[in-house]
């Protein structure tokens, strides 16, 4: 598929493996030109973002996207996730720190910055009186492509997105994956260097999200670097090249999903503790647990407690008969391998909670044109 800039990309093993880091030290003042062949897409050093003077959506977070890789930005809502990507696609204006992209400085050129990225934020903003080729028509209009190069383009991008049989048909009669493909379409139809996703498959039923899993990775493969913001955990260990854990404003954690969850170092065992009519059933749990050899440590979650421990699987047994002679039974265990889950868990003392929603949302059209020229 050609729909974004032919580029050479290294190829991937059936592993993951680190993209290339960036080299240069945040006291250095290397010129345009040198920042632009960085090995770094995106620089953000010590970003904030302040609402209402006192609230701290972005509190002080450094973290850098390397060319080519698919980034993600993984946390539940009010997490900071779009705030952040608002910030770097110049849609809101950042508190105080410095951003660069491809080189260019945010507070100096975003205008630059604006010519080579593509967004696609939670809301769906087509029109829905127009068909998905009008749709697209439209885009080519405000970004000034010729005539015969805007329709080659929107054949090329039906076909890789398949709404080629429903190209002719109202967006208004279109399906919500449909509507969250042609979407993201028209935020790639200028083939941008960057890809900032927020939430790109939130509302969307598992077939279609798998559907949409694999169109990103298809633009990834074609050269696209991809910022994406998350609350799945299977979407960000499956997607992501590289992520950071967000909760609060701040970064708790970043690596690759591999060396995530190699930090944890250990099983993880899940108990949910059957209710016997006392109270502090929890707090008396974590003391019988914190005697039990091979326990690392012990997390409170919703109806039981998270035990991270050195081969669990031998574990096991002793951990029920120190429990069920404490006259504390065991509702339900599950033993596992550590997940995305479990590293947030481990990181912020809780779970991440998912908020589904129904369908995608939909922006009002006007707000739209405007969201899209920038």
């Amino acid at each position: 598929m050609g729909f974004t800039r032919s580029r050479q990309r290294r190829r991937r093993s059936s592993g993951r493996s680190s993209p290339p880091r960036g080299r240069r030290s945040w006291t250095s003042s290397p010129s345009r030109e040198e920042n632009a062949m960085s090995d770094n897409i995106i620089e953000v050093r010590d970003l904030v973002k302040v609402y209402n003077g006192n609230v701290r959506a972005v509190d002080g977070i450094s973290f850098h996207v390397a060319r080519g890789e698919v980034f993600g930005f993984l946390g539940p809502n009010g997490a900071g996730k779009s705030t952040t990507i608002k910030v770097l696609t110049t849609l809101l204006q950042k508190t105080s720190g410095h951003v660069t992209v491809d080189g260019i400085d945010l507070e100096k050129d975003p205008a630059a910055i604006r010519k080579i990225i593509g967004y696609a934020s939670q809301e769906v903003s087509v029109d829905d009186d127009l068909s998905g080729r009008e749709n697209l028509r439209l885009q080519c209009t405000f970004h000034h492509l010729r005539k015969t190069e805007a329709e080659a383009r929107i054949s090329e991008i039906l076909k890789a997105t398949g709404l080629e049989e429903a190209a002719d048909r109202r967006a208004g009669t279109y399906s919500g994956g449909m509507r969250k493909r042609l979407d993201l379409a028209t935020a790639i139809i200028t083939r941008p260097k960057l890809l900032f996703l927020d939430e790109p498959t939130t509302g969307l039923d598992p077939q279609n999200r798998v559907a949409m899993w694999e169109y990103i990775q298809n633009l990834n493969k074609e050269g696209t670097t991809i910022f994406l913001t998350t609350q799945y955990m299977e979407e960000a260990d499956r997607l992501a090249d590289r992520l950071c854990i967000v909760d609060q404003g701040k970064i708790v954690a970043g690596g690759t999903p591999a060396s995530l969850k190699a930090e944890i170092g250990a099983d993880v065992i899940e108990l949910a503790l059957k209710e016997n009519g006392e109270t502090g059933v929890r707090a008396r749990a974590r003391v019988i647990l914190e005697g039990v050899e091979g326990v690392q440590e012990i997390r409170d979650i919703e109806g039981g407690v998270m035990v991270f421990a050195k081969n669990g699987p031998s574990l096991v047994p002793e951990i029920v008969r120190s429990l069920d002679s404490a006259n504390l039974p065991i509702a339900q265990l599950s033993l596992s391998s550590p997940s995305l889950d479990d590293v947030f868990v481990k990181h912020t003392g809780r779970k991440l909670r998912v908020e589904e929603v129904k369908a995608p949302s939909r922006m009002p059209f006007g707000m739209a044109r405007r969201r899209r020229r920038m």
